[in-house]
């Protein structure tokens, strides 16, 4: 399949290089508005095709996906133009800005019988993959407490990422990673959502500077997202309660200013007190990719779907839209 790269910044880099190393994928083309981005991909892919105007790449004729790593408020404007071109979309995180975006995508990508995912590549890192096999395995009995944090207490940066108008928000810049781990692993109908957003301190940019969402399901579970600038004692990444123990990823606090990116080390606790880190499962690198070439090639299933990514915006749209009511339960709407 004939893959273009729409936006050519660090993530881009990353599928450039997972599309390099998986049987089926080929790069064909990239687009980016600067030349110096296009040329460090043309160092990896140099028969790849250089666009400078996005409609023009996706008019060429060259493509038979496109992957699009612009910010998410554009996400659904490339997303419609190339279904309608009839290519096959790989959209990064979030899906949209909004569920009436993603349904409406999603809507004439069955239409025109196209394959529409999001690249959720938190989905498959190490220490995410071995906490949720442990959970499964009932490795701490009934999970009803699922806590995960990510940040710290550190200057927000100036790009995109930080302009709510662009991003999301807090809520949806981190939480399109994280909260679609909470859906993986907890499988309950949700009941409702809360969220709360802190502006404190940080006034150079739009985002808020602390902020959490709250899930609670039909059967009293919880899960709680924060995404914090103004943490100056970390949480762990992750904290999940069950019945008989509990696993704590902890972050590697030597990492800094990287340590986001970084896996977890996971501790398993018992309840009689005892405690044994677990070692993280292999996980083959651009597994993503890999599913999505055998979708494309032979209609295999993928284990993310636009319809879980469109759940995640929906589950971020009503935690923001309670966080506007100060954290008032919101019941999200959710299909599936």
């Amino acid at each position: 399949m004939r893959v273009g790269l729409l936006a050519y910044g660090a993530i881009g880099h990353e599928h450039n290089l997972a599309v390099q190393a998986t049987e089926g994928l080929e790069l064909t083309a990239v687009c980016d508005v600067n030349p110096d981005r296009v040329a460090a991909a043309l160092e990896l892919a140099p028969d790849a095709q250089p666009f400078s105007d996005a409609t023009q790449m996706i008019e060429s004729g060259l493509l038979d996906v496109v992957i699009v790593s612009t910010p998410p408020n554009t996400h659904h404007e490339w997303a419609m133009a190339a279904l309608k071109r009839d290519l096959h979309v790989v959209l990064e995180k979030p899906m949209a800005l909004t569920t009436d975006e993603c349904d409406e995508a999603m809507a004439l990508a069955e239409e025109r019988n196209r394959t529409l995912v999001v690249y959720q590549n938190r989905r498959f890192d190490a220490d995410f993959v071995t906490m949720r096999r442990l959970i499964r395995e009932g490795a701490i009995g009934e999970v009803f407490h699922y806590d995960s944090f990510v940040g710290g207490y550190s200057r927000p940066c100036d790009y995109w990422h930080s302009d709510a108008a662009v991003s999301g928000g807090a809520i949806f810049d981190w939480g399109s990673h994280y909260l679609d781990q909470i859906l993986d692993v907890m499988t309950q109908p949700v009941a409702h959502v809360s969220g709360v957003n802190h502006k404190r301190h940080w006034n150079h940019v739009t985002n808020a500077d602390h902020a959490t969402v709250t899930i609670t399901f039909v059967d009293g579970t919880q899960a709680v997202f924060t995404n914090s600038d103004l943490s100056a004692a970390r949480r762990p990444k992750y904290l999940v309660l069950g019945t008989t123990g509990a696993i704590v990823g902890e972050w590697d606090q030597a990492a800094e200013p990287a340590v986001a990116d970084l896996p977890a080390r996971l501790f398993l606790h018992r309840p009689d007190g005892g405690r044994k880190e677990i070692e993280r499962d292999t996980v083959e690198p651009y597994g993503f990719h890999r599913e999505l070439a055998a979708r494309l090639a032979h209609g295999s299933a993928m284990q993310v779907s636009a319809l879980q990514s469109r759940n995640v915006v929906a589950i971020m749209e009503a935690a923001e839209e309670s966080a506007r009511m100060l954290g008032r339960p919101v019941d999200p709407v959710l299909v599936g």
